[in-house]
């Protein structure tokens, strides 16, 4: 896709991997539109990009209600004309598999994929129409290989990756010129570990629990050991402008867990986990 007066619609968009991918697109000359659930970092991420030259609104939402992302497309249609480029990126994480509420799974599901599956049902149907588009869905290392503390997160990584490569195979049967990419980098400097700033208030008792805090500690270690969002930004761009699915970060660790899950289904060891190979790639 040659990017230049195209427009992508970026959830999650005020900040980390949609803010840099927004700054890596508008240097291309695309045209954007950023959802996002923090009303301040979205003023100031459309502000920042304005002053840099970009064409870009803003719009306030909850990617979990399937109105707020239609609103986002009706919003590029109106000021844009169209949309082309979709990049269903916000999330949140959160929840081992042992002792997680039922409601902190409905959450990380509601974002995490209820979000992405709310993208695709608002733009694939125009991309389809127009014969041009483009998804990217994030996924993450943990949508390739299950880790420990991190269940619900997980979870809602697998269907991303799932729903994703499905999505692949129909566009491809649709003869149409309409692509999808599934994002899973490792860890990366964004705000991840602080999903909890943006969980419903009825929620947030329990992220008191020593076990969530041990958890998120951990967490922030890692993904501050991570790498910049930059890298991933231009790999996104890379991905759209060749229509290349798979979008790996850190290549050695998704295809290692691979192999090594490969391996425990025909008789061999359960993989180990080494968390520190998902940083810098």
């Amino acid at each position: 896709m040659e990017l230049q007066g195209k427009t992508a619609v970026i959830t999650g968009g005020a900040s980390g991997i949609g803010l840099a991918t927004a700054r890596q697109l508008a240097t291309s000359g695309v045209n954007l539109v950023l959802g996002d659930i923090e009303a301040a970092p979205l003023h100031e991420a459309v502000e920042s990009l304005r002053a840099s030259g970009a064409n870009v609104i803003g719009l306030l939402g909850d990617v979990a209600k399937e109105a707020d992302v239609f609103a986002l497309r009706d919003a590029a249609v109106s000021e844009f004309g169209t949309a082309h480029i979709v990049f269903n990126n916000a999330g949140v994480g959160a929840g081992p598999a042992i002792g997680t509420p039922k409601k902190v799974w409905d959450w990380v599901m509601g974002v995490n994929v209820d979000g992405v599956i709310n993208g695709i049902n608002a733009f694939v149907p125009m991309f389809l129409e127009q014969n041009e588009g483009h998804v990217v869905n994030t996924g993450s290392l943990a949508g390739l290989g299950g880790v420990p503390g991190m269940g619900a997160y997980c979870a809602s990584k697998f269907a991303v990756v799932g729903i994703s490569e499905c999505l692949f195979h129909e566009l491809l049967l649709s003869g149409k010129n309409v692509g999808v990419s599934a994002l899973c980098p490792g860890f990366v400097r964004t705000r991840i570990h602080e999903s909890h700033r943006n969980m419903p208030d009825e929620l947030k008792s329990y992220n008191e629990t020593p076990t969530t805090k041990a958890i998120s500690d951990f967490a922030a270690k890692a993904v501050n050991s991570g790498i910049d969002v930059t890298e991933v930004a231009i790999a996104v761009e890379n991905a759209i402008r060749t229509n290349t699915f798979w979008i790996l970060t850190h290549e050695h660790s998704a295809i290692r867990t691979t192999e090594q899950r490969a391996a425990w289904m025909q008789g061999g060891p359960p993989p180990g986990i080494d968390l520190s190979r998902a940083t810098k790639g």
